[in-house]
């Protein structure tokens, strides 16, 4: 059974006529067809929007997407259901309430099962009669059309609960991992990349698949067969086909290269496979399959090529703090696996989604009037036809392939990172997909110079763990291998960005060829230090008024060398708080350096200009002071000739000279600082949430992080404009987006295409 869509309209067999063809709709009859092959039911025994009792007063007629009997016969008499479906769009995220919504739902119609999917996760539940549990008790699947009437079979099914966990998931991958080191001798990173491979060939399979199936050693086998029967004898075996078919598919996300195979021998593959068989990772939740991902990256690089992965609790308290909003420009030019963006991508799009969800209780208030009870069947209908389609319109916004969408905007144009490995880029890529997206602004590129959509005061909030103790050589210079040069892909980011802009950003790399990158910062001429020069390349990035999270070591704030270090980023930005965290957080990740959080603030250009003036005006006092004693040394040895002094007393002037010099440079930082005062939060934790084994410990970041933001948004420490979104329906009937920022509503703007 196939899906048909026709003219924007798509058609419901259940209902045997045409739809207008929304995302929700299209994930309703992509579930029909599921139910109908991969379950055997049949059209008769389903019903959808069906009108189900005890609803609440003031919250409408209560309608079950689908619902589904266990027989056409119970359907027509009325009797209780055996599964009820809700559905939602595919990149709509399922939500706690939700799953509560569709117990209440499957609860009153009498169902013994429930299932919410939006395709890409799917989760199905067993309903206690006459009860509504605190937990609800997720099992593994329904039930097949054929056992429908086995009562002993349905029992054993409700009692088939269902336990997929992060840690689980991580273990199995670890699993496989060792199953390619022994069979096939591989590295760890190799091991790991052949994994990759293997993972993005089940999603693509699972996704592709309409059917409860996974991709399971039995359908690789049944698919190999019909394969090789078919095959010419050039042909690929048939798990290279495969990764040839994922590589296309995947193939705007640079992946994989062109070239690349599989490069272990299939029976690996085969018990890969199997092993994974257990999961259905289309349908498992993106924050599951991505933190178990995220486990398994930091036990096989534990440490490896310099990459050391920064621990969850670190990187949630980091982007807490820095607060990043709607609209706000992320970056993180040393991402390694991803991390930041990725939690940053989560915390704006959480955001996102509970407007959205308050806005739609917005609707429900309007339209669900206290009249709503004693109105004829008709106009009951008519308001719930209106709720509908208020609530599908408004899930666009969550649509992340919808062009004028909210998520799409976030994920396509506020998402940026680069890594100089190009594994870790890869890896970044990929541990983005995994959690929900986010992926398309990194690149395989090194951090200190520009690449497309990453160059100077474009930002708005840095996020980033630079590597430690590595150092840039002075001979170390920029080439044509640093050049961006493909010519249709500039085209495209001269027309997304502007060309002047775009010219201007590659004018870093492309003007500076053969000279060394050190030239390129303030700070080189002081250090070389890997984790040094980032701090001025971080704040290179921002806009003025921009905000910075940076994991440093220690040493950076308290090493003497390091002084004029510490002296330039205090005449570029404010330090907002400095957290020293135990050396134990990053222990599990192989790294042995004891390390601190430092939050700044880029000066406002109004900040910039106060702290010049301070700056100038200090120093004119200064060096009045002095002025009388530096100018009689100088004159003292100009002098020629006759006149000229002996070496000895030349050498104890040019002494008292470089003495006042550094006098007056002290005095007049002392002076500026006395002047351009603020208060400086620093904080000391000794438990951060994991120990030296990666085991969790109890987290003093947390109530760090809500004494800071009340502290933040009491001071005022950054400019947040306060922003709302309405949702009104034009006098043509088209439903409008209305951004208000403080308090000053914008024009209105589509953001769905009918």
């Amino acid at each position: 059974m196939e899906v048909k869509i026709e003219n924007n309209q798509i058609y419901s067999p259940i209902r045997n006529k045409w739809l207008v063809d929304k995302p929700e709709e299209e994930v309703r009859q992509r579930y029909v067809c599921r139910l109908v092959d991969s379950y055997g039911y049949d059209i008769k025994q389903m019903g959808e929007e069906v009108k189900v009792t005890n609803s609440q007063r003031g919250q409408g007629a209560a309608r079950a997407d689908i619902v589904v009997w266990r027989s056409e016969e119970d359907k027509i008499n009325n009797k209780n259901a055996l599964i009820v479906v809700e559905c939602k769009a595919e990149n709509v995220t399922i939500r706690q309430a939700d799953y509560f919504q569709g117990y209440n739902y499957a609860s009153w119609a009498g169902a013994k099962f429930f299932v919410t999917t939006n395709l890409k996760e799917t989760r199905i539940f067993k309903v206690v009669e006459d009860a509504m549990p605190k937990k609800l008790e997720e099992i593994a699947d329904i039930p097949t059309a054929d056992i429908v009437n086995d009562d002993k079979k349905i029992k054993a099914m409700l009692l088939q609960t269902k336990a997929f966990t992060r840690d689980e998931f991580s273990r199995l991958l670890f699993k496989c991992h060792n199953i390619i080191r022994n069979n096939d001798k591989l590295s760890p990173e190799a091991a790991f990349d052949e994994i990759s491979k293997i993972l993005f060939i089940k999603i693509r399979y699972e996704r592709t698949n309409s059917g409860t199936q996974i991709f399971s050693k039995d359908a690789f086998t049944k698919l190999k067969d019909a394969y090789n029967n078919m095959k010419s004898k050039d042909a690929p075996e048939f798990y290279q086909f495969l990764f040839e078919k994922t590589k296309e598919d995947f193939a705007k996300d640079h992946l994989f290269d062109d070239n690349e195979t599989i490069k272990i021998r299939e029976n690996s593959f085969e018990q890969i496979v199997k092993e994974l068989q257990v999961y259905n990772l289309s349908t498992t939740s993106d924050d599951v399959k991505g933190i178990a991902f995220e486990q398994f990256l930091g036990r096989t690089f534990r440490g490896e090529l310099g990459q050391f992965f920064t621990p969850r609790t670190i990187v949630d308290f980091m982007v807490s703090v820095l607060d990043p909003q709607e609209g706000e420009y992320i970056c993180d030019p040393c991402c390694g696996s991803g991390g930041f963006l990725i939690r940053a991508f989560e915390y704006v799009r959480e955001h996102i989604e509970n407007e959205v969800e308050a806005r739609k209780e917005d609707v429900k208030k309007e339209l669900f009037t206290e009249d709503y009870p004693n109105l004829a069947k008709k106009e009951q209908e008519k308001i719930d036809q209106q709720v509908v389609d208020a609530f599908n319109k408004m899930n666009y916004e969550l649509d992340i392939n919808n062009p004028l969408g909210r998520l799409r905007s976030l994920s396509f144009d506020c998402i940026y990172g680069t890594d100089a490995n190009p594994r870790m880029a890869r890896t970044a890529k990929m541990n983005m997909i995994m959690h929900g997206d986010g992926h398309g602004g990194v690149h395989h590129h090194d951090g200190l110079l520009n690449v497309n959509g990453i160059w100077e005061g474009r930002f708005d909030v840095i996020l980033t763990n630079p590597p430690f103790g590595s150092r840039v050589d002075k001979d170390l210079k920029i080439t044509d291998a640093d050049k961006f040069t493909d010519v249709e892909k500039i085209q495209a980011y001269e027309k997304r960005y502007g060309k002047e802009n775009y010219d201007k950003a590659l004018r870093q790399v492309n003007d500076n060829i053969g000279k060394p990158i050190l030239d390129l910062f303030q700070i080189g001429k002081f250090s070389g230090l890997t984790e040094v020069l980032f701090i001025e390349r971080c704040l290179n990035l921002l806009k003025p008024g921009g905000r910075m999270g940076i994991v440093l070591p220690e040493g950076v704030l308290n090493n003497t060398n390091l002084q004029k270090v510490r002296d330039f980023v205090e005449s570029k930005a404010k330090i907002l708080l400095i957290v020293s965290i135990p050396q134990d957080v990053f222990m599990a990740a192989g790294a042995t350096v004891k390390p601190s959080l430092l939050f700044f603030k880029k000066f406002t250009e109004t900040e910039a200009d106060e702290y010049n003036r301070i700056y100038i005006q200090a120093s004119h006092e200064v060096e009045a002071k002095y002025d009388d004693e530096m100018t009689s040394i100088e004159a003292n040895l100009a002098k020629r000739g006759k006149e000229a002094l002996a070496k000895d007393e030349k050498k104890k002037l040019r002494a008292r000279k470089k003495e006042l010099t550094t006098l007056i440079e002290n005095e007049t930082k002392a002076l500026v600082k006395e002047r351009f005062d603020y208060v400086i939060p620093i904080a000391e934790v000794q438990k951060a949430g994991i120990s030296t084994t990666g085991a969790k410990i109890e987290n003093e970041l947390v109530p760090l992080e809500k004494e800071f933001t009340e502290y933040r948004k009491e001071n005022k420490l950054w400019k947040k404009p306060v922003k709302e979104t309405e949702y009104n329906v034009s006098a043509d009937g088209i439903m409008q987006r209305t951004r208000i920022i403080d308090g000053i509503a914008c024009e209105p703007e589509p953001f769905y295409r009918n």
